[in-house]
């Protein structure tokens, strides 16, 4: 009578389902291993992190020198000077670049240990894509950094400077904190955007769109990426906003070329599979 209570007890069938599928599978963990987990994978990537900060505070004078580069070869050397005009402003400059070079320093390792953590519930095809996806990913990120910092900022500098003097407003300097903000404000805005074709692409890889509703779209999306491409660049300028937009809309029409390749890819898997059950059901028959 007892055992057959305690057998009627919620807890107690939990406990043996657990038990049960952990004899089949040993790989399956009780929830509080899963949280004890989590909690070590955020306790190193803040390590990474910090490790990253450590790394960057040498390496801040030549990465500051790096975002005056587009300042630099938009001929603007010698035509407005970069100054600190508050107190403690150096200091602030190199804490935002300290801090945003550490971030990036530190986010591959990141990535990793989140890995490590999420992988184990993935099937090996999972695992593939999403490796692929996150390579590609970075990829379309690093792409976007360097053409803003190659071809868009010395560009905007220009078209800032000629506005500056055609409306008889010439600044004698600029803020070097200001402008610290606003090359890192436009790098990581291109960056970021640059990730709209791999979202598109894994909607349609999932089935949520395909490349016939992508087309179909093809006005819209345009319209509501030179609205994105005009929210994301801190600058007046139109120019910036079209470079921002021009390189988008590339990438979206081949992302919809992918999907449509992934849709024929599809089909044909199905009609090999259709074919295999026909010829299992002839043979039976």
């Amino acid at each position: 009578m007892q055992k057959s209570q305690k057998s009627d007890d919620p807890k107690f069938r939990r406990k043996r389902l657990m038990k049960d599928l952990r004899t089949l599978n040993p790989m399956i963990k009780p929830f509080l291993a899963h949280l004890q987990d989590l909690r070590l994978v955020l306790i190193q990537s803040a390590t990474l992190f910090l490790i990253g900060l450590v790394a960057a505070i040498p390496l801040a004078p030549r990465i500051l020198a790096w975002l005056r580069d587009p300042y630099v070869r938009a001929g603007l050397e010698n035509v407005v000077a970069l100054r600190v005009a508050q107190v403690g402003g150096g200091f602030a400059i190199m804490t935002r670049v300290v801090c945003w070079s550490g971030l990036l320093f530190s986010l591959p390792f990141i990535l990793v240990v989140a890995g490590r953590f999420v992988f184990p519930g993935l099937s090996a095809r999972e695992r593939r894509m999403v490796c692929l996806g996150g390579g590609a990913s970075i990829g379309l990120f690093i792409i976007g950094v360097w053409m803003a910092h190659r071809w868009t900022l010395p560009v905007a500098f220009q078209i800032m400077r000629h506005i500056e003097v055609w409306m008889g407003t010439p600044a004698e300097f600029w803020e070097t904190g200001n402008y610290v903000s606003f090359v890192l404000t436009l790098l990581l805005a291109f960056g970021v955007a640059f990730q709209f074709p791999m979202l598109v692409f894994i909607l349609g890889a999932v089935g949520i769109v395909n490349s016939k509703q992508l087309r179909d779209k093809r006005r819209h999306v345009i319209v509501g990426l030179l609205i994105v491409a005009m929210l994301m660049t801190p600058g007046p300028d139109p120019f910036s906003q079209v470079l921002m937009a021009a390189p988008l809309i590339v990438f979206y029409e081949v992302a919809i070329g992918l999907v449509w390749l992934r849709e024929r890819q599809r089909r044909a898997e199905q009609g090999v599979i259709v074919s295999i059950v026909d010829d299992a059901q002839d043979r039976s028959g």
